[in-house]
């Protein structure tokens, strides 16, 4: 399998709406999957939580990497994401990340900090709503 990156990651997870939420959480996330965002660990099952509640509030969006590092299994990024809401509002957060990768290529754990650029000042909380 060749390694994932966040720009395919989050086009599956919240992008490409057709696409089935398992199969993009199986296609990027190891079954032993953790993460933390802003100091709030989850585990693999409370991450699809969190995803099927984002892909209820967001119509659409895109995401721009600004830096990115590969290091062996060791994986780092900038990126910025911005999301279009079912409401019509729009949000922008960038996200430091880094991860680690399953030898299969796929994320095993991630930990990010994120920061709210522009939106409601609810949106800061996106990356911990489940």
């Amino acid at each position: 399998m060749t390694s994932t990156d966040i720009t395919r990651a989050i086009n599956d997870l919240l992008f490409t709406p057709g696409l089935d939420l398992t199969e993009a959480v199986d296609r990027h996330f190891s079954p032993d999957y953790r993460q933390r965002t802003n100091g709030v660990w989850s585990d693999r099952a409370s991450f699809v939580q969190h995803m099927t509640r984002l892909r209820s509030l967001i119509r659409s969006g895109h995401i721009d990497v600004h830096d990115e590092l590969r290091d062996g299994p060791r994986y780092a990024d900038r990126h910025t994401v911005t999301l279009l809401h079912y409401d019509g509002h729009t949000s922008r957060t960038e996200v430091y990340l880094f991860a680690e990768l399953a030898p299969d290529g796929r994320f095993q754990r991630v930990e990010e900090t994120t920061l709210l650029v522009a939106g409601h000042a609810d949106d800061g909380n996106l990356g911990l709503v489940k």
